[in-house]
């Protein structure tokens, strides 16, 4: 049988050099999606272009961190990482600020910090570990599946009572694939799934902004100026950019038309400034991304390691496909960043953060891998 050999170095080239595009287009797009907003409110166009540059500064110096220790290290320390995570949700629901009728953030020195973020990846290094460690148990429903889901449940209820259904539902479907891929029976995870069906039904329908987001998608020229608003403009800027878009800085939808442009909705300035050819650009970079580091995950020599790049690699895949799901319509309302591209603090910082640890596994496996 014929070999292709494949380096680790590549790979690591590959996953910055694709990681430095995508920042590069969020520094630009950013600026281009906020200046006329925030100069209209705070006075300085360049404000939110200022603050991105700073927490690129800050998840440079610590994914470099990340980087540069052995990352088995984390393995150790599995469970003090978890139990950190979960103390910061605690703490964030009771100490923390209050936006728009959810408490997620810390405020500290200007700075917005939010724990959930944080706790992710928590979560994937406790899995990782009590994977790496019980891989024999798997199969077990009381030694091998119901530990990891008495932490999951609780990091999620967590979650959900900042309220952040999202967020949980995100967090559970990282769990389940790292689950999955390590040999857990599917009637265990399909029994939680239906079990859960019910709760979620009462969660969406008995709260009105939930139903009405559900509502929306389904149709959002029910409610046009209301509920539908989000959906349709960014829709509208989607639409506007034709296969070359109308040029950068030249998108009318940002012009305090579509909330969240320089956020959730950043998706669809760049449809509507860069084209269809532009969205496209975006979709095989983050393909190229996940197939890069999807390698790193399955020739990592150890266990740990191999889950760990899996559960970073699906955190970042679900939220860069959630996000463009909801610019386009095809999934509900969610607020949710594009990695690398989005303005935001705790999580390009975090996303940085989990890079620089995919680049420490790969650099640790950095022997050939032979592939047939």
């Amino acid at each position: 049988m014929p070999y292709k050999r494949i380096s680790m170095r590549n790979i690591r080239i590959s996953i910055f050099l694709i990681t430095f595009i995508l920042i590069c287009i969020g520094v630009v797009m950013i600026y281009s999606a906020s200046s006329i907003y925030v100069w209209e409110k705070l006075g300085d166009s360049n404000f939110y272009l200022k603050k991105q540059i700073l927490y690129l500064g800050i998840g440079f110096i610590l994914a470099l961190i990340a980087m540069a220790f052995d990352y088995r290290i984390l393995q150790k320390y599995a469970k003090i990482i978890f139990g950190i995570s979960l103390f910061l949700l605690i703490l964030v629901l009771v100490v923390g600020k209050e936006i728009g009728g959810a408490r997620r953030w810390f405020r500290i020195f200007g700075f917005s910090f939010q724990p959930s973020e944080l706790a992710q990846v928590g979560l994937i290094v406790y899995l990782a570990d009590f994977i790496s460690r019980n891989k024999n148990l798997i199969h077990n429903f009381w030694r091998g599946f119901l530990p990891p889901m008495i932490a999951l449940a609780a990091m999620a209820s967590l979650i959900l009572m900042q309220p952040d259904l999202g967020g949980t539902v995100s967090l559970i479907a990282i769990a389940f694939i790292m689950l999955f891929v390590a040999g857990v029976r599917l009637s265990n995870l399909g029994f939680c799934i239906l079990s859960a069906l019910p709760a979620l039904h009462f969660l969406i329908f008995n709260v009105p902004y939930r139903k009405a987001r559900i509502l929306a998608f389904l149709n959002p020229w029910l409610d046009p100026r209301g509920s539908g608003f989000q959906i349709i403009q960014s829709q509208i800027a989607l639409g506007s950019g034709g296969l070359f878009g109308l040029g950068i800085g030249q998108s009318r939808q940002k012009l305090f038309y579509l909330p969240a442009a320089h956020t959730d909705f950043i998706f669809s300035i760049i449809g509507e400034e860069l084209g269809l050819l532009g969205t496209l650009l975006i979709i095989v970079l983050f393909i190229a991304f996940i197939w890069q580091t999807s390698l790193i995950s399955r020739y990592a020599n150890d266990i740990f390691g191999k889950f760990l790049s899996l559960g970073i690699i699906s955190m970042i895949a679900l939220k860069a496909c959630i996000n463009i799901g909801v610019s386009i319509g095809f999934l509900p309302t969610k607020g949710l960043p594009l990695p690398f591209i989005s303005y935001g603090g705790t999580a390009l910082v975090i996303d940085m953060i989990c890079v620089g640890l995919l680049l420490n596994i790969s650099r640790a496996n950095d022997a050939t891998a032979a592939i047939s």
